[in-house]
């Protein structure tokens, strides 16, 4: 019998932000890696015509997206804010209805082991796939960083890097975006030690 595998097409896919505000930039480990993975995957995701779902977590105490970000408050990419630690509010829930299409989700933001794990779990329970970037998510400490992605691996989610998604979403060299999605990572990394 054949495994059971997330195929990502950018028709099938959402990507979703989670959270990642100013407040959090300087507490947040590896933080400057977070944000070149969600960079990059926002921008291919405005190629590749990919539906984006960014949320703020109560945006009055910490403060809107980083502006690396370059998020718009857009019908293509909607910016909702939340006081649940989950992403997958009414708000949201009521934005994906009107995307039938989408049965993956990328999630990639903050923290991992809180509105991440908790976001992943939603959707899971109501039969998205969820594809986690390992290099795109983080948390104040480290370790839970590293338990919440046990956790998500055990509870049905996929880890993922932002490159990997990027290829998975492209499948072939000859795609009509392909060189201007591939420049996107060539930005410079920064060796911050996620493991």
């Amino acid at each position: 019998s054949l495994c059971r595998v997330a195929r990502l097409t950018p028709k099938n896919t959402a990507l979703f932000v989670c959270d990642i505000q100013e407040r959090f930039k300087d507490i947040i480990s590896c933080m400057p890696t977070v944000i070149r993975s969600a960079d990059i995957l926002i921008e291919s995701s405005k190629i590749l015509d990919i539906p984006i779902v960014v949320t703020e977590q109560y945006p009055k105490a910490f403060g809107n997206t980083v502006p690396e970000l370059k998020i718009e408050n857009t019908e293509k990419s909607p910016v909702f804010a939340k006081t649940k630690f989950s992403m997958y509010t009414d708000d949201v829930k009521n934005h994906l209805a009107t995307l039938p299409n989408v049965k993956q989700v990328i999630l990639c933001g903050i923290e991992a082991h809180v509105c991440v794990q908790q976001t992943t779990f939603d959707l899971l329970e109501n039969g998205i796939g969820v594809n986690i970037i390992a290099d795109g998510v983080s948390s104040c400490h480290a370790p839970d960083r590293k338990i919440a992605l046990d956790a998500l691996r055990q509870g049905g989610a996929y880890i993922t890097s932002c490159e990997s998604v990027i290829f998975e979403l492209l499948r072939d060299s000859r795609h009509e975006s392909f060189k201007q999605v591939s420049a996107l990572l060539k930005k410079p990394r920064v060796d911050v030690g996620l493991n």
